[in-house]
């Protein structure tokens, strides 16, 4: 299960509502492997996509989107070896959700808020549309067309 959750709906009142968010998530990480785990969506207004550009990409300009990955591939355990070594001696390792990451939206540069999500978590898995020769957005737009 995706385990999301939505900041910032001040700066996007026609955003989706957590339930279509979720379905797009889930339905994006899906096809990359991704059953499970955390993702913060974030709606912030275009000064603070302007100062996120300029200090992550490089970029004088604000952008509709920004990833921020965060624990790759494996699943993370217990916060500290005591609660890893309790949980185990108990009869079994108890898996906490893997955080898979951050996507920082600016809707007042965005068309379609659901499908800059997708793009968002398709990101974060990993995906590259300015070095995949075309893949990333034909699956987004695979993906958008199981959503609409």
């Amino acid at each position: 299960m995706i385990e999301v959750e939505v900041e910032g709906r001040e700066h996007a009142p026609e955003a989706p509502d957590d339930d279509e968010i979720r379905t797009a998530l889930e339905l994006a990480f899906a096809s990359a492997g991704v059953g499970s785990g955390h993702v913060a969506v974030h709606f912030v207004d275009e000064a603070r996509s302007l100062e996120l550009a300029a200090e992550y990409l490089g970029k004088s300009d604000a952008t509709d989107v920004i990833s921020f990955p965060m624990d790759g591939d494996d699943p993370i355990y217990g916060g500290d070896d005591d609660e890893l070594r309790d949980a185990i001696s108990g009869g079994g390792v108890e898996e906490l959700t893997r955080e898979l990451g951050d996507i920082v939206i600016c809707p007042e540069r965005t068309v379609d808020l659901l499908e800059t999500v997708v793009h968002g978590a398709l990101h974060l898995v990993g995906m590259d549309h300015e070095v995949d020769e075309g893949q990333m957005l034909a699956v987004q737009a695979e993906l958008m067309s199981w959503l609409r």
